[in-house]
């Protein structure tokens, strides 16, 4: 006969049976929850460059490539068509002024100074030769002039002959009157060498005058090459350092090539090349910021090329401490041109997750151990920072790497 079962057995199994579907439950949430970390995404934090959000400059630039150069460097050309002889002076050595840094070999320009030698006397023969010839010719038509002149007088004595014979009866009106047309005649010849005289005159000094011009145009061309020719053991005129100099021994070079580079290396400037498309917004005057080796130098555009060669511009850069020991010649630098400059406003370094939009997306480290993805507005940047116009608050650290394959994933978990 079956017996009724206690009470007490029956509630301490309906416990059983509650606490085991409890665990089968908490077994499952549990699962469920490390399914779900193990499919959530997840970033190492040594995989991640971060940043914090601090106040501080933004100063809007653009960028530029630069040189180190000197703040004057002279550059010494040929003077004359030669080739070079003898290299006095080694690159890096410093040059006093006078001192003779190349030769050009001379005997081509002597002998073209001889040969304008030669010239310039055969131009002064010629001179004295025409002085003669005019002086000649100018003779023969003032004995012309006094010839004719006597004639005139002749001619006038007789007429008064002629006309005292008229009064007495002895001559005729016919006779007078030939008398006064022979003398008009004979006045008018005088009157026509008088004036050609002038003219031989006024052609005798304009013919001198060429030919002195001839002179005076070869004398200067003496005088300059002889100029050049002292020049021809080419100098500087300034103290410095040979920068630069064409050591090819024999090389022919025409008047006006580059021999030689002294500069002053006591000061320095910097030229700067920046593309074309940014040409209007480069002023003179504009504040720059010249780095060289993570060290920044201020200055400012001192001029700017008229002129876009292949797509860029050139402008140089006057720096207010031009004789910082760390200036090299031909030294690369970052310069940058600062348009704008914001002061006490919040601000980020730069870094591959910025795009340069005025909006975008970015990724935020909380105190759980989580990135989180927000949209962050932006204002002007530089090379150092990027300003937050709204999104971030000053203390926050967010991740400054490259998150392009993040971008649809609002959460990601960090671990070590």
């Amino acid at each position: 006969m079956d017996r009724a079962i206690a009470d007490s057995i029956q509630a301490q199994r309906k416990r059983r049976r509650w606490l085991a579907v409890a665990a089968g439950v908490l077994v499952l949430l549990g699962a469920v929850l490390a399914f779900r970390m193990v499919l959530k995404p997840s970033l190492r934090r040594g995989d991640i460059l971060t940043a914090t959000v601090e106040t501080g400059e933004v100063e809007a630039s653009l960028t530029a490539a630069g040189t180190v150069i000197p703040g004057r460097e002279a550059v010494l050309t040929s003077p004359i068509q030669s080739t070079i002889r003898r290299v006095a002076v080694a690159v890096g050595a410093r040059v006093k002024p006078g001192e003779t840094i190349l030769e050009l070999d001379k005997e081509l320009a002597n002998s073209s100074l001889a040969k304008l030698d030669d010239e310039q006397l055969r131009n002064q023969n010629k001179n004295s030769q025409l002085q003669l010839t005019l002086e000649r010719s100018l003779t023969d038509l003032r004995a012309q002039a006094q010839v004719q002149a006597v004639k005139v007088r002749s001619l006038q004595s007789a007429l008064r002959d002629e006309q005292q014979l008229l009064k007495i009866g002895g001559g005729t009106a016919e006779n007078v009157r030939q008398a006064e047309l022979s003398l008009t005649v004979a006045q008018l010849e005088a009157d026509r060498l008088t004036r050609q005289i002038q003219t031989q005159q006024r052609s005798n000094a304009a013919d001198v005058r060429e030919l002195g011009y001839t002179v005076s145009m070869q004398q200067r061309s003496i005088a300059e090459l002889a100029t050049k020719l002292r020049q021809a053991d080419i100098s500087s005129q300034q103290p410095g350092v040979l920068t630069w100099v064409n050591d090819n021994l024999g090389t022919t070079v025409q008047a006006g090539d580059a021999l030689a580079r002294v500069a002053d290396l006591s000061s320095f400037r910097v030229r700067a090349t920046i593309s074309d498309s940014y040409a209007d917004a480069l002023h003179q005057g504009d504040p720059v910021k010249v780095r060289i080796n993570d060290l920044d130098l201020r200055g400012t555009v001192a001029s700017i090329s008229p002129s876009v060669d292949k797509g860029v511009v050139t402008f140089y850069a006057q720096l207010d401490n031009p004789h910082h020991p760390a200036l090299r010649p031909n030294l690369r630098a970052d310069v940058f041109v600062i348009t704008r400059a914001h002061h006490g406003v919040l601000r980020v370094k730069n870094g591959p997750f910025y795009q340069g939009g005025k909006e975008q997306p970015v990724f935020v480290l909380t105190n759980g151990g989580r990135v989180v993805r927000r949209t962050v507005r932006f204002g002007d940047s530089n090379f150092d920072f990027v300003q937050i116009a709204s999104g971030l608050r000053a203390g926050e650290e967010i991740v400054v790497s490259d998150m392009k394959e993040h971008l649809d994933t609002p959460e990601l978990n960090l671990h070590d």
